[in-house]
């Protein structure tokens, strides 16, 4: 029982990697005829970058997309297997859509997957999160800040929910997201960080 069980948690973690490894917004800049979006702005294949081509419809699909992708990678894992498989696709759907199969391992910062994999996992905990970016991106108008503040205070407001089952989980996607943005952490610091909306 105990290796039936252990071997539909791989297959889950499996696949929720490979869904979260699919590149929503390569697919969608090339599909409004926008180019490579690697050759685009920071090259990240995220809703950020979208929208520094200038489409937003590009740039919300994708976030919609991103987002949606680890939500349903939870809940499809929850409905079959139960919490702790819902955890573990949660883990790999994000590290699919950071380090995806199909682009060699080279892939984005995993915020908007990060926020979907929460607002399945425990929709309070989500909204805060998306509140806390929201929030910080309305005041200094910087995505990465917002991103790094969201993901660092997850799991405070994990704690302060009442969800310590989901505060380990929180705690390695946070530091996943910071070691995603070392490069914008750097600008932040030089104060090069580029804003919102800002064509490249």
């Amino acid at each position: 029982m105990f290796e039936t069980s252990f071997a539909l948690l791989g297959l889950a973690a499996g696949l929720a990697y490979l869904l979260g490894s699919v590149p929503f917004g390569i697919v969608m800049a090339r599909l409004f005829g926008l180019g490579d979006l690697r050759q685009i702005g920071s090259g990240n294949i995220g809703a950020t970058n979208v929208l520094r081509t200038g489409n937003k419809l590009a740039a919300f699909l994708t976030l919609v997309l991103d987002a949606a992708k680890g939500g349903i990678a939870v809940l499809v894992a929850r409905h079959f297997l139960g919490e702790d498989a819902a955890q573990v696709a949660a883990f790999t759907a994000f590290l699919g859509h950071c380090y995806p199969v199909f682009l060699g391992f080279h892939g984005g910062k995993g915020v908007a997957t990060f926020l979907g994999t929460l607002l399945a996992l425990a929709w309070p905990l989500g909204l805060a999160a998306c509140a806390t970016w929201a929030a910080v991106a309305a005041i200094w108008r910087i995505s990465s800040l917002a991103a790094l503040a969201a993901a660092a205070l997850s799991p405070v407001w994990a704690l302060l929910l009442g969800l310590p089952q989901i505060v380990v989980l929180a705690i390695g996607l946070a530091a996943l997201i910071a070691l995603r943005h070392q490069a914008n952490i750097a600008r932040l610091i030089a104060g090069t960080e580029p804003r919102i909306g800002k064509k490249s």
